[in-house]
């Protein structure tokens, strides 16, 4: 998986770079929560000396990152709304030392800017390593055709999402790869409905393992359409997977529940329910969540996942719905640390799963308010509006 980059400056940031190379996704104990709290430190001091907005925040807070002295105190570091990113372009680091700029939005719309230096993007990559490594889907021998249901990049593309399905390209040798949202060349996309499910049945004669990533929806969409067709399940080879990430966003009136959707993808596609598995992330926290074999996001141990009180926004605890805040030490290149998303979700106790994973858990019930912000599966969903 190559040689990972080091922090910018060891002196300050050794914590981070410490906890960021924790081999073992889910191995959480008292000595990684400890390393946890000094990499918080760090990364909040190192924040406050390079960036001014985000010293002024603090202050304003009345808020000293050196008062944090166990996992319980991160719930005070004061957090950022993701939506602010979308009209703020906020750095700690020099524009020079930009190693990516993605954004979170399709061709129109708001758009979160999210700058990264080399060690954060790495470094988050890196996690997805990891955790692809525990799941055992690194196979350098195993030749694999790829279907993916994102964009296929423009030159000089920055959306996230088309960096992150060719970056999940690496783990398994591309033998053929088709993307489901072809680009027209005029700054647009057109869904490839009929491509993908010519694709699937080549892949199924050939007999390699496929490996299918991106929007559910058009997933979805794609299987309904061959079931409308007549077409037999398909029977494809038991080593493929499917990792889905996105949601359903302005298409939510058309989705399923995920049990309906694993029972119609591993029907048509002949895929093990355990190797269908949802990812959920954002350009403005990029730690990556996967779901287990149970199906359910397990926060690894780079970061930490608190629930906030919809009117109070205070923290809550097990089992309570209200706001996702994602705290991570990870990004050093802008003060995202601690992130408040406008998704509602529920933490559960690790008890609550009963999979081989020991961490706690959170499940996603939906977005609030109806806020116009797009994101990239809103702006991708709207090309499904003829299906």
């Amino acid at each position: 998986m190559g040689k990972y980059p080091s922090v910018s400056d060891k002196s300050k940031l050794a914590s981070v770079e410490k906890l960021c190379l924790l081999e073992d996704p889910y191995e959480i104990n008292d000595q990684t929560n400890d390393l946890f709290v000094e990499a918080m430190k760090e990364v909040l001091l190192w924040h406050c000396e390079h960036c001014h907005f985000y010293d002024d925040l603090l202050n304003s807070h009345s808020f000293d990152p050196r008062s944090i002295r166990s996992i319980s105190d991160i719930e005070k570091i004061p957090y950022i709304l993701a939506n602010f990113f979308k009209k703020h372009e906020i750095l700690s680091i020099d524009r020079n030392d930009v190693f990516l700029h993605l954004t979170s939005s399709g061709t129109t719309g708001q758009k979160s800017q999210i700058f990264f230096d080399e060690w954060t993007i790495q470094s988050a990559q890196r996690m997805v390593d990891m955790i692809y490594r525990c799941y055992g889907w690194i196979t350098p021998d195993s030749p694999t055709n790829y279907l993916l249901y994102g964009h296929e990049p423009e030159e000089g593309s920055k959306l996230g999402t088309a960096f992150t399905d060719n970056f999940l390209c690496k783990y398994a040798p591309v033998n053929e790869a088709r993307y489901a949202l072809r680009y027209t060349g005029d700054k647009n996309h057109k869904f490839d409905l009929f491509g993908c499910i010519e694709a699937l049945k080549k892949y199924e004669l050939e007999g390699l393992p496929v490996r299918i990533f991106g929007f559910p929806s058009f997933l979805y969409f794609t299987l309904k359409q061959m079931e409308k067709l007549g077409f037999s399940p398909l029977k494809l080879s038991k080593d493929s997977l499917v990792f889905l990430g996105g949601g359903w966003k302005s298409h939510q009136d058309k989705a399923i529940s995920k049990e309906e959707f694993y029972a119609l993808a591993s029907k048509m596609l002949g895929i093990p329910n355990e190797r269908l598995r949802d990812g959920f992330g954002s350009v403005e926290h990029c730690v990556p969540y996967i779901e287990c074999s149970k199906h359910h996001f397990h926060v690894p141990v780079w970061s930490k996942v608190l629930i906030r009180d919809v009117k109070t926004l205070e923290v809550l605890g097990y089992d309570k719905i209200g706001y996702l805040n994602f705290v991570s030490p990870y990004i050093t290149s802008v003060p995202a640390n601690s992130v408040l998303m406008g998704d509602l979700a529920v933490l559960h106790d690790a008890n609550d799963c009963d999979c081989e994973l020991g961490t706690p858990w959170f499940e996603v019930k939906g977005r609030a308010g109806v806020s116009k912000n797009r994101s990239c599966a809103i702006a991708a969903a709207e090309l499904l509006k003829d299906f």
